[in-house]
C-alpha cells in the first residue's frame, strides 16, 4: 500500500538536507564549460543504472570499480493477502504480533574486468534487523516486545560476460552466487532462535543468474534486467528460503554532463520457505511461521545520480534512490513493506 502524506513528508524532512549537500558539493566539484564536456562526452551521469540495480554494467579491460552503498528498508503493520490485518487479530492466532521492522544493509563491493567481454564482481554486506512487536499478556494487557540481530550477511560472487557490445546497446549475462556466510541461528535475550526474516543468512549456496540490456542516446539511458536466486538444498537448520524471481526496467535523463535523473519499476516474486527450523516456535508470532513468507510485490523507485567531472575528480560517482512499494500480495499474514532508501559511492579506475 502506498505511503501516506505524513510518510512521505517526514522522509522527504529526513532525507533532503542529505540530497541539498550532495547537490552542493558536486555542483562546486563540477565543471560546466562546454569544451570540457564534449572532451569527456564518454563520461556522464547516466552511463550507469540507478543505485538500486546490481550488475548493471560491463567495465574495459583492467578497469577497477569499489563501491559502499547502505540500503535502510522499513515494514510497517500487516497484511493478510493483499488486505490489512490488526495486531488485535493476529493475536487471536499468535502469541505476539509484529508491528515495525527496520532493515539497514552496508555493502562494499569490488568489480574487475579482466577482458572487455568479462566482469568480475564481490560483495560483502553487514545487517542490523530491528523488530518492534506487541505481546499478550492475558486479561488484556499488551507488552511492548524489541528484538535485534546484526551481523556479516551471505557473500555474493558474480561474473557479467557480455553478449553484445553496440554503440547504443548492450547486452550481458549474469552468473552469480552466494556463499552461506550469514548466521542462521541468531537467538533473543533469552536464547530463543529469532524468526526468519530477522536471521542474516540463507544457509545455502545458492545460484543468482540474470540477464540484463542497457540502451542509450545522446541523453536517455534505459534498460531491463531479470535475475533469479535458486537455493541448492536445504540448511543445516532443515529449510531452505523461497526461491526468488525479480524483474526490474528504468530509464534515466542526462540533465548535464554531471546529474542524471531515474525512475525505475520492479516487480519481484518470491516462494514459501520449504521445511522448517525445529528451534523456532511457530506459534509465538507470524514471521515464525514459514507459511508466512513470499508472494508478489511491485514498487517504483526515483533517483538522482551526481558525477564528477573535473579531472581531479574523476571516477567518482554518487547515487541516490527512494523505492516505495505500490502493490503487495503476500503469502498468508507479513508485515507491509513501505519504502527502501539506497545511497551509494562508486570509484572506477
Amino acid at each position: 500500500m502506498p505511503l501516506s502524506n505524513p510518510q512521505r513528508f517526514n522522509l522527504i524532512t529526513e532525507i533532503s538536507p542529505i540530497i541539498i549537500t550532495l547537490l552542493l558539493c558536486f555542483t562546486q566539484m563540477a565543471n560546466a564549460s562546454t569544451d570540457h564536456a564534449t572532451h569527456h562526452a564518454n563520461h556522464h551521469a547516466n552511463q550507469h543504472a540507478p543505485i538500486g540495480v546490481m550488475g548493471d554494467h560491463m567495465h574495459k579491460r583492467g578497469e577497477w570499480m569499489f563501491s559502499y552503498r547502505r540500503m535502510t528498508m522499513t515494514m510497517e503493520d500487516n497484511l493478510q493477502r493483499d488486505q490489512a490485518i490488526s495486531a488485535n487479530d493476529i493475536l487471536q492466532e499468535y502469541n505476539m504480533a509484529p508491528l515495525k521492522m527496520n532493515t539497514t544493509m552496508d555493502m562494499l563491493g569490488a568489480m574487475y574486468a579482466p577482458s572487455d567481454k568479462l566482469t568480475l564482481i564481490l560483495m560483502v554486506n553487514y545487517l542490523e534487523k530491528e523488530m518492534d512487536s506487541t505481546m499478550d499478556m492475558g486479561m488484556g494487557m499488551l507488552m511492548p516486545m524489541n528484538t535485534k540481530s546484526s551481523g556479516w550477511g551471505d557473500t555474493k560472487i558474480s561474473a557479467l560476460l557480455s553478449l553484445h557490445n553496440g554503440n547504443s546497446n548492450g547486452l550481458h549475462v549474469n552468473l552469480g552466487a552466494s556463499i552461506p556466510t550469514g548466521s542462521t541461528t541468531k537467538s533473543n535475550n533469552m536464547g530463543k532462535r529469532l524468526a526468519y526474516p530477522m536471521q542474516l543468512g540463507s544457509g545455502t549456496y545458492d545460484l543468482e543468474p540474470g540477464i540484463t540490456y542497457n540502451g542509450k542516446n545522446d541523453f536517455l539511458k534505459w534498460g531491463g534486467q531479470i535475475k533469479g536466486v535458486f537455493h541448492l538444498s536445504d540448511n543445516d537448520e532443515g529449510y531452505t528460503l523461497g526461491d526468488q524471481v525479480t524483474a526490474s526496467s528504468w530509464a534515466s535523463y542526462r540533465v548535464n554532463p554531471w546529474l542524471a535523473t531515474a525512475i525505475r519499476l520492479t516487480y519481484t516474486y518470491t516462494k514459501n520457505i520449504d521445511g522448517t527450523d525445529g528451534s523456532i516456535d511457530a506459534n509465538m508470532s507470524p514471521p515464525a511461521r514459514r507459511n508466512n513468507y513470499g508472494g508478489d510485490r511491485f514498487d517504483v523507485s526515483i533517483g538522482i545520480t551526481l558525477l564528477g567531472t573535473k579531472p581531479e575528480h574523476r571516477g567518482h560517482q554518487i547515487g541516490i534512490e527512494y523505492t516505495t512499494t505500490i502493490d503487495q500480495e503476500a503469502n498468508g499474514i507479513q508485515m507491509e513493506m513501505q519504502d527502501m532508501l539506497n545511497i551509494g559511492y562508486q570509484y572506477a579506475l
